[in-house]
C-alpha cells in the first residue's frame, strides 16, 4: 500500500520535467514562413507558447524571411520587421505594398529593400542598434509580421465591348521617417537594452520588379506573426528550456536517486 501511494506521488513530478515546449520549423496557413538563420546554415526552430510564436536570434547572425506559397493563386505578403515595411520604410500597416509569389512559388527576404537592385541585410543585435531603434521607432522591436492577401478574380467584361486594360502599381516608396531626436530615441531604448532587435546591414544585390495585384479584400486573408529574442531572453520567459547542465555551473541538487551502498 504504502509503495502504490509512492507512485502516485511521483509520477506527476517526473511527467511534470518530461514536458517540452511545441517546436514546429514553419508558421502558416496561406504560406510556410520560415526564419532562416544566413550566419549558421539553419532554419530557427519555432515555438509555441501561450498563443505565441518565437524564434531565438544570435545577436551579430544575419537571418531572411523565407516565404512559401502554399495557394494555386498568386499571393501578396506584406512583410515587417520591428514594427517597419521591409519594402518601403514606413511604420508598417497591412494597407502597404509588398512582395507577390506565383503560386506555390518562394521567396527570401534577407534586408530592407534599398532599390530595385539592392538590399540591406538583416542581422541580429542589440535594440539600440536595431534599424527601428535609430529610426525613432524602438516601441515594436521583436517581431517579424507578414499579412497574406489572396489576389481577386480578373473583371471580365461583355463580349461585345472591348476589355479595358487596367494597371495598378504599387504605391511609391515613401521617405524614411524623419529621425527622433536622439535623447528621445535613446531614452527609449535604454529600457530594455538586453532586447535582442534587427539591424540594417551590409548593402547586397537582390533584383525585384514592380508588378499589379488587386487584392481580394483590403483585409488580410492571414496575419503571421513571429516574435524573436535572445536565447537567455526566451528561457527567462519560459519559452523554451534552459540548455543542459555544463562543467562548471553550480547545481543546488546535483544527486538524483538514492544510490546504491559501496560493496563490502
Amino acid at each position: 500500500m504504502r509503495r502504490t501511494s509512492l507512485i502516485r506521488w511521483m509520477l506527476p513530478v517526473l511527467l511534470t520535467g518530461a514536458a517540452a515546449p511545441q517546436v514546429q520549423a514553419s508558421v502558416g496557413r496561406l504560406a510556410d514562413i520560415e526564419i532562416y538563420d544566413r550566419s549558421s546554415g539553419r532554419v530557427l526552430p519555432v515555438y509555441r507558447h501561450e498563443g505565441r510564436h518565437y524564434v531565438a536570434g544570435q545577436p551579430g547572425n544575419e537571418y531572411e524571411i523565407r516565404v512559401r506559397s502554399r495557394t494555386g493563386s498568386r499571393v501578396l505578403a506584406v512583410t515587417s520587421v520591428d514594427g517597419v515595411n521591409v519594402v518601403t520604410g514606413q511604420t508598417a500597416s497591412p494597407g502597404q505594398g509588398g512582395y507577390v509569389l506565383e503560386p506555390f512559388a518562394s521567396q527570401s527576404i534577407a534586408g530592407w529593400r534599398k532599390s530595385m537592385e539592392r538590399t540591406a541585410a538583416f542581422y541580429f543585435t542589440s535594440l539600440p542598434d536595431s534599424y527601428a531603434a535609430r529610426t525613432g521607432r524602438p516601441h515594436d522591436v521583436g517581431v517579424i509580421g507578414v499579412a497574406l492577401f489572396t489576389e481577386a478574380q480578373p473583371y471580365r467584361p461583355p463580349q461585345i465591348a472591348m476589355e479595358p486594360q487596367f494597371r495598378r502599381g504599387e504605391d511609391a516608396p515613401a521617405a524614411p521617417a524623419a529621425r527622433a531626436p536622439a535623447d528621445s530615441a535613446a531614452g527609449s531604448a535604454a529600457r530594455a537594452q538586453e532586447k535582442l532587435g534587427t539591424g540594417h546591414g551590409r548593402s547586397e544585390y537582390s533584383s525585384a520588379r514592380y508588378t499589379s495585384f488587386q487584392r481580394r479584400s483590403s483585409q488580410p486573408d492571414e496575419v503571421i506573426e513571429i516574435w524573436y529574442d535572445s536565447e537567455a531572453n526566451l528561457v527567462a520567459m519560459g519559452v523554451i528550456d534552459a540548455p543542459p547542465w555544463r562543467p562548471g555551473r553550480p547545481r543546488a541538487f546535483p544527486a538524483g536517486f538514492v544510490p546504491d551502498p559501496p560493496r563490502w
